[in-house]
């Protein structure tokens, strides 16, 4: 493998990552925004997840 296809590997590796983490980041505040939504039942909304602002 040479330099080229090293930099080339490198830089598909880190625009991996970065869409893995966008989207695991969106994943969780739409659980969140559902677990603890007006919809949701008072004890869910009551839960230590809600109530902590994570």
């Amino acid at each position: 493998m040479n330099r080229r296809d090293a930099l080339i590997s490198t830089a598909v590796l880190l625009l991996c990552s970065g869409i893995l983490v966008v989207f695991t980041d969106v994943e969780l505040r739409l659980v969140r925004w559902v677990n603890c939504s007006p919809l949701a039942s008072p004890t869910a909304r009551s839960a230590v997840s809600c109530a902590d602002g994570r």
